[in-house]
C-alpha cells in the first residue's frame, strides 16, 4: 500500500459530540486507530468534510427538513473537524455538500485510479457513499472496519458487510492487517 491514500472521512464536531443528532456512538474509539493510520501513510492523508451548502432542491430539501439542526452555514463550528483529526496533515480538507466523498476534488489530488484506504464516519452513510463512488469510477478501496463507525453498532456492521460484497475492487481489513 505504498501508493494508497489515506482518507479520513467527517471527523467532524457534528459526528463526534455527544449532544448531536448525528454522534457516531463509536466515534471516540476511532480516533487513536485513524491517528495510527495517519502515521502509517505520512503525507498521502487526506481529510474531508461533509458541509450543507445552500443546495436545498430535490430530496435535499425533505432532507433539510428532517434534519433542521444541520442546515446551518458551512462556517459553523459544528462542521469544525475535531482537535484529534486537525494535525494529521498539512493538506487542506476537501470539503463537499455531498455523503460521498469521491469526486473531482479527491482526484485532483489522488489521481483519477488510485488505492484509497477509507476511515471515518458514518460508515452507514458517507463511507458507504464513498466507496462505491470511487470502486464504479475504477479505484481501488480499502475500508478499515476498526477506523469507522457507524450510526450504530448494527449499521456499522451491515454498511461493512455490503461494501465486502463489492470484493476485489472493496476489501475490508482491520488496522492491524494494514499496519503489518
Amino acid at each position: 500500500m505504498a501508493d494508497a491514500w489515506l482518507v479520513v472521512i467527517d471527523h467532524q464536531r457534528i459526528f463526534a459530540d455527544p449532544a448531536s443528532e448525528w454522534c457516531a456512538p463509536r466515534f471516540a474509539e476511532t480516533a487513536p486507530v485513524v491517528a495510527r493510520l495517519a502515521t502509517h501513510f505520512d503525507d498521502r492523508v487526506l481529510l474531508t468534510r461533509w458541509l450543507p451548502g445552500t443546495n436545498r432542491n430535490g430530496s435535499w430539501r425533505a432532507y433539510f427538513d428532517k434534519w433542521p439542526f444541520a442546515d446551518r452555514p458551512d462556517e459553523d463550528p459544528f462542521f469544525d473537524l475535531v482537535p484529534t483529526a486537525r494535525d494529521l496533515t498539512d493538506r487542506p480538507t476537501v470539503d463537499v455538500t455531498t455523503f460521498g466523498k469521491w469526486g473531482p476534488e479527491l482526484a485532483a489530488v489522488t489521481g483519477q485510479y488510485p488505492h484509497l484506504v477509507l476511515a471515518g464516519v458514518a460508515t452507514d452513510c458517507c463511507v458507504i457513499s464513498t466507496a462505491l463512488a470511487a470502486a464504479d469510477a475504477g479505484c481501488t478501496v480499502t475500508v478499515i472496519s476498526d477506523a469507522c463507525a457507524g450510526s450504530s453498532d448494527e449499521n456499522h456492521a451491515a454498511a461493512l458487510q455490503v461494501m465486502g460484497l463489492y470484493a476485489p475492487q472493496i476489501t475490508v481489513l482491520d488496522s492491524a492487517t494494514v499496519l503489518a
